[in-house]
C-alpha cells in the first residue's frame, strides 16, 4: 500500500484518466475470462471486459469500482445501457476481479473518480457491444449494417425483424470488437440524465446485499487483534494462557501489527482479547500530546516554507499595503469513522490465497495479499464485496494485511473483525494543521495581496518539499487575487495520515473562504460582491456562487437573530457553492437551511446527486460542529461515537439542492459538498454576532 499511497491524485487524473481513455483495457478479453464466463452452461457470453451478454438477454456490468454508497453500480450502469441500448430492466452488475489487462494498473475507487474515469471507458464498452450485435445481426440476416440499428435490447432491421440481444451473444462473442466505435451525443441519451431508481436500493433492502462484514467462507474462524494503543508501538512480549482458557479460543498468534486472538465467533476473539495479557513497547510517542502537536505546526508555519504558488510579487506586495489582515486558521485530526468498521476475510493455502473485503482499492488489496504469501498474481483473488462507508479509509491495507497474516499463520480462513474503539483509535486521519494567512486590501478595499504558510503532515507524497495534498484549495486558489504566495513546510509527529472525504479541501476551503470573508468585512465589502468580483474570469464557479445566493435570498430580511453566510469551492472537477442559515439561542447553535448550488458537468442521475451532495453537507456539519481526534500519551482519546460525535437527526438542517445542467465533462460530486459546508456557517455566525471563529470543530462554549 506504500507504493499505492504514493500515487499523486492530481497525477493521476492527468496520466490515468487519459490514459484509460486511449488504452484498449476493458476491450480484450483473456481465454480464462471467456472459459470462467462460459463455465457450467452459464450460457453466458463476453463481449468485452465489462459487458457479459446471456442468452436468456441478461446483460450482466463487470463494475470495477466498489459501491459504498455513492451510486457508481447506478450510474455507470445507465452510460453502458445507454450506449448500448440494452432493456435497462435486465442489466445486472457484478464486482470485477483484479486485473490490469482490462481495468488498468490502478483499480479503485477514490477521489471521486467513477463517472469521471469511468466516462469514456464505459461508454465506448457500450458501443462496442452494441454495434458487435448489430454486426452479429446484419450477418444473420444478410443485409448490410446500415440497415439495422437497437433499440430496447435487440437490433431491429429495416423490415422491422427483431433480433434479442440474447439471441445474438454468442454470435457476437466471436468477432473482433471495432477499434473506433461510435458513440452517442447527449441528445440521443434515453437514460443518462435521468433519476432511475438506484440498483443496490433492492439488494440493501431485502438483504442480498453482502457488506464486507456479512462474509462467510466455509471452515472460516473468527479474530479480533489487540495492538499497541500507541502510535508506533510493538508488542514487546505476551502469555496467551488466560486467552486460550476463554471457551471457543481456538489460537493466539504474533502478527506485524499485534497479537491476534481467532475462535468460533467474532465476541469469543473479542472475550479472549480481553484475557490476553500482552506488554507492549510503546515507543518514541508514549509521550505525545496534541498541545506538542499544534506547537510543532505552529513552528512549522511560522518560518518560511517551500512555495506551493507563487504569482505577481508574492509575499513582497504585501509591503506598503494600505491595509494588511493576518489570520491564523487550524483543524484537528479526523477520524473517517464509517458505519461499517474495518474488517477482512482471507484464506491463504500453499496454492493460493483468496480476500474478500470492502475494500476501495483493489489493486493494493491485491498487491499486498501477493506481498505476505509471496504468490504471483494469479493465484491471490480479491473478492469486492460491499462497503458500509469508506470516505478514504478503505484505500488503506492494514486490515486486509492483518487478516491475510493471520490466515497464513493459523492455516484456516479467517474473518478479522475490529471493533468501533479498534476502528477509532487506529485509523489513518485526516491530517491535522495550523495554517497562517496575510493579505493586503487596495485604497478601494478590494484585495490585492494573499500570502499562506501552511504547518501539516504530510502523506501524498512532497514534490519539490510540498505536499499538493496538504496545500490544495489555498494553492489551487481560483480568485482573481494580483498577487499570490503560498507554502508549505511538513510538521509530521508520526501519527498515521491518509485521504479523507475530500482531503486538503476539507478544512483548507474553511480556512480560505473565512478569510476572504474577512478581507471582504476588512474592505467594507459585502462578501457575495467580493466573490462575484474575484471570479469574474471563472464563469462556472462563479454562475454557483449567484445561483446558491439567489436561491438562499441573500441580501433579503431574515427573522430576527438569523443571519447567513456563503462558502464556494472547485475541487474533485465540480463547483460546489453554498448558503447557509444560522441563529443562535440560549448559546446553541443551530443551522437551520443550507442552500446549495452544484456545477458537475454532465449529470447521469440528478437523484443521486443530490444524495451525495446531502451526504457531503452532513459530513461536513459533522466535522465543523463535532469531531476531532485529541492525542494524549500517545494516545486517541476518542473511542466511540459518545466523545467522537455526529450529527444527530435533529441536528440536520434543510438541505436545498439546486443542479447546474450542463454537457461540459463530468466532474465528482461524492468529496463536492463536504469542503463547502463549515466556512458556510463561520462566515454566518460572524454575520449573526461579529465572532470570527477560525478553529474547527466550532463549538457552543465557542460562541460565548
Amino acid at each position: 500500500m506504500n507504493a499505492i499511497r504514493k500515487v499523486n491524485r492530481r497525477n493521476f487524473l492527468k496520466v490515468g484518466v487519459g490514459g484509460a481513455a486511449g488504452l484498449t483495457i476493458g476491450f480484450a478479453l483473456p481465454e480464462t475470462s471467456r472459459l470462467l464466463a462460459q463455465s457450467a452452461g452459464s450460457r453466458v457470453f463476453p463481449l468485452n471486459g465489462y459487458v457479459h451478454v446471456g442468452a436468456d438477454d441478461v446483460v450482466t456490468f463487470v463494475l470495477a469500482k466498489s459501491e459504498m454508497g455513492q451510486g457508481p453500480m447506478t450510474a455507470l450502469s445507465q452510460m453502458l445501457a445507454d450506449e448500448m441500448d440494452c432493456d435497462w430492466k435486465r442489466i445486472r452488475t457484478e464486482f470485477a476481479p483484479v486485473d490490469p489487462r482490462l481495468y488498468g494498473p490502478l483499480q479503485g475507487t477514490f477521489g471521486s473518480m467513477s463517472i469521471r474515469t469511468g466516462w469514456d471507458p464505459i461508454r465506448k464498452a457500450g458501443a462496442t457491444a452494441r454495434e458487435m450485435l448489430v454486426e452479429a445481426a446484419a450477418q444473420k440476416w444478410g443485409v448490410e449494417k446500415s440497415r439495422c440499428h437497437t433499440e430496447g435490447g435487440a437490433v431491429v432491421n429495416a423490415e422491422n425483424q427483431r433480433l434479442t440481444f440474447g439471441s445474438l451473444a454468442e454470435s457476437a462473442a466471436k468477432l473482433r470488437p471495432p477499434s473506433q466505435p461510435t458513440l452517442k451525443t447527449a441528445s440521443q441519451y434515453k437514460i443518462v440524465g435521468k433519476s432511475v431508481k438506484r440498483l443496490d436500493t433492492p439488494l440493501k433492502v431485502n438483504g442480498q446485499a453482502v457488506f464486507g462484514i456479512d462474509a462467510k467462507v466455509e471452515g472460516m474462524q473468527y479474530a479480533v487483534v489487540a495492538r499497541c494503543p500507541v502510535f508506533g508501538g510493538k508488542v514487546a512480549s505476551f502469555d496467551a494462557t488466560k486467552a486460550k482458557a476463554v471457551p471457543g479460543v481456538k489460537q493466539v498468534v504474533q502478527i506485524s501489527s499485534g497479537v491476534a486472538v481467532i475462535a468460533d465467533n467474532t465476541w469469543n476473539a473479542m472475550e479472549g482479547r480481553r484475557a490476553l495479557e500482552v506488554k507492549f513497547d510503546e515507543g518514541a510517542l508514549a509521550n505525545l500530546n496534541s498541545a506538542e502537536i499544534r506547537t510543532m505546526m505552529a513552528e512549522a508555519a511560522g518560518k518560511p516554507g517551500a512555495i506551493a504558488r507563487k504569482e505577481g510579487s508574492g509575499e513582497s506586495a504585501l509591503t506598503g499595503a494600505t491595509k494588511k489582515l493576518e489570520a491564523v486558521y487550524e483543524a484537528p485530526y479526523m477520524s473517517h469513522a464509517p458505519m461499517e468498521p474495518m474488517n477482512a476475510t482471507a484464506h491463504v493455502r500453499a496454492d493460493g490465497c483468496d480476500v474478500w473485503a470492502a475494500t476501495q482499492i483493489q489493486t493494493a488489496a491485491h498487491g499486498t495479499a501477493m506481498q505476505i504469501t509471496g504468490l504471483p498474481p494469479d493465484k491471490v483473488k480479491v473478492h469486492t464485496l460491499f462497503l458500509g462507508g469508506g470516505f478514504g479509509r478503505r484505500g488503506g491495507d492494514d486490515f486486509i494485511r492483518e487478516a491475510v497474516e493471520t490466515s497464513k499463520a493459523a492455516g484456516v480462513p479467517i474473518k478479522l473483525t475490529w471493533s468501533r474503539e479498534d476502528d477509532m483509535t487506529h485509523d489513518l486521519y485526516r491530517p491535522a494543521s495550523y495554517t497562517k494567512f496575510t493579505g493586503a486590501l487596495d485604497a478601494e478595499g478590494w484585495p490585492v495581496a494573499w500570502h499562506t504558510r501552511v504547518g501539516c503532515p504530510s502523506f501524498a507524497g512532497m514534490q519539490n518539499g510540498v505536499d499538493r495534498a496538504a496545500v490544495e484549495g489555498i494553492a489551487d486558489l481560483a480568485y482573481a487575487i494580483p498577487n499570490i504566495q503560498v507554502e508549505y513546510t511538513k510538521a509530521d509527529p508520526g501519527i498515521p495520515t491518509t485521504y479523507w472525504r475530500s482531503v486538503g479541501y476539507s478544512q483548507n476551503t474553511f480556512f480560505t473562504e473565512s478569510f476572504l470573508d474577512e478581507l471582504a468585512v476588512a474592505g467594507g465589502k459585502d462578501p457575495l460582491e467580493v466573490r462575484r468580483r474575484l471570479l469574474a474570469n471563472n464563469p462556472r464557479m462563479r454562475a454557483v456562487v449567484e445561483l446558491a445566493a439567489d436561491k438562499a435570498g441573500w441580501g433579503k430580511p431574515l427573522p430576527a437573530g438569523r443571519a447567513r453566510g456563503i462558502a464556494v469551492v472547485n475541487n474533485i472537477g465540480s463547483f460546489n457553492a453554498q448558503v447557509a442559515e444560522v441563529s443562535i439561542d440560549k448559546g446553541k447553535l443551530r443551522v437551520h437551511r443550507v442552500v446549495c448550488a452544484v456545477d458537475c458537468g454532465q449529470v447521469v442521475n440528478p437523484a443521486i446527486v443530490e444524495q451525495q451532495i446531502q451526504s457531503g453537507i452532513v459530513y461536513g456539519l459533522s466535522a465543523g460542529l463535532k469531531g476531532g481526534i485529541t492525542i494524549d500519551k500517545g494516545r486517541v482519546q476518542q473511542q466511540n461515537f459518545n466523545t467522537y460525535e455526529v450529527l444527530r437527526i435533529d441536528e440536520m438542517p434543510v438541505v436545498e439542492v439546486h443542479i447546474v445542467r450542463n454537457q461540459n465533462a463530468p466532474g465528482g460530486i461524492g468529496e463536492a459538498s463536504t469542503p463547502t459546508t463549515a466556512p458556510a456557517v463561520a462566515n454566518a455566525i460572524f454575520a449573526l454576532t461579529g465572532k470570527r471563529l477560525r478553529k474547527l470543530p466550532i463549538r457552543n462554549e465557542d460562541l460565548a
